[in-house]
């Protein structure tokens, strides 16, 4: 492997590969750069999981906890195996042990992971954050920081799309912890929420859906296709709904260049971490389709977490996932305009000069 083509100038830092042969348990962690801080990163579960896949949202934390003015780094960790698997607690345990003494990482919750699994890495070396309240933490799902980070962003971004938030048709693509508390906040400021989907399907109605009916209907039967009034599609369907906002809150690379030129919104917010490929922001941007980047509108998360780690509570964190957010927000969209570059461009080279600045700080080898 040539080490030098597969680094940039900020990261990663370091990545460490799990193996256990005798039970085949595998997991990697990518610390990314530590210039600001040690870096907070969620551990992802999953059975197809890649070091790759790790690696990319490693840089993407960096650029997001630089850009939120966090003292913090980025990193990022892949457990793979189910996350049904019934034996999850024991591979959380091994994975906490096998990264004791990996003080550059700070772990929290991520898909296929929550704020129980953080309990258990917890018990195990004492670092993680997302706990479960009983020990002192902010559940970063249960109180939905990520959800209400990505209304905060579309209050700001609906500005920049020349639209109105409150009454605007939001289609949201993924119905997990992430994308039920967005169209709980995004509804709460008035949005319209007109189609949803999951791994089994798409729910549409363009007269507006009951999001907490939604979410019960969720829960009790376990997709959104079973929510009733509304039309079942196919949930690559919801890709081309009529709508004014997409909220992709699920899976990477879900918009890529062979969907991207059936979006008919004309504001998404990247509600999922790295949702879309470089190749399809960038045919979106030739459609004047302005797309929010994952590490400006989904911060939320990260930003809770960094407030717990320092001992404050939840209103404080609430507080400070608004004010930076739509402060950043503006900021990115402002450059953007400007400029004539894509908003992914104006985060990026925002974040980097702040991360290099701190990089010119510390020793040279």
């Amino acid at each position: 492997m040539n080490i030098k083509n597969e680094v940039s100038e900020i990261g990663p830092y370091k990545i460490v590969q799990i193996f256990f042969p005798v039970s085949g348990f595998r997991a990697v962690v990518v610390v990314d750069n530590i210039a600001l801080g040690p870096s907070i990163g969620g551990v992802r579960v999953s059975q197809s999981v890649t070091l790759e896949e790790i690696k990319r949202l490693a840089g993407t934390m960096t650029l997001k906890n630089a850009i939120a003015g966090l003292p913090h780094g980025g990193g990022k960790a892949g457990i793979m195996v189910d996350p049904k698997d019934p034996q999850k607690e024991h591979c959380f345990r091994i994975f906490a042990q096998a990264i004791k003494d990996l003080n550059e990482y700070i772990p929290g919750p991520d898909m296929g992971s929550n704020e129980e699994c953080m309990a258990w890495v917890y018990d195990e070396i004492g670092r993680a954050v997302g706990l479960p309240a009983e020990e002192g933490g902010l559940p970063l799902d249960r109180l939905g920081a990520t959800g209400f980070g990505v209304a905060e962003c579309a209050e700001v971004a609906c500005h920049y799309a020349a639209m109105q938030l409150k009454g605007a048709k939001v289609a949201i693509q993924g119905f997990g912890s992430v994308g039920k508390k967005a169209a709980h906040f995004l509804a709460g400021k008035g949005a319209l929420i007109v189609a949803v989907s999951d791994t089994r399907g798409c729910i549409s109605d363009l007269y507006g859906i009951d999001v907490k009916k939604l979410t019960e209907v969720k829960d009790s039967t376990g997709s959104v296709i079973n929510y009733r009034p509304g039309t079942v599609k196919k949930t690559e369907e919801l890709f081309s709904e009529q709508c004014d906002i997409l909220v992709p809150a699920a899976n990477p690379d879900v918009i890529h260049k062979g969907n991207a030129g059936d979006i008919r919104a004309k504001l998404i917010i990247q509600g999922a971490n790295i949702p879309a490929t470089r190749e399809a922001e960038e045919l979106l941007h030739r459609k004047g389709i302005l797309s929010i980047p994952d590490f400006i509108a989904n911060a939320g998360g990260v930003i809770m977490a960094a407030m717990e780690h320092a001992g404050k509570t939840g209103e404080e964190a609430f507080d400070t996932i608004s004010e930076r957010i739509k402060k950043n927000t503006a900021l990115i969209l402002e450059k953007t305009f400007e400029e004539n570059i894509l908003p992914r461009q104006a985060a990026e080279a925002i974040a980097r000069e702040r991360v290099l600045t701190a990089m010119s700080y510390k020793r040279v080898l």
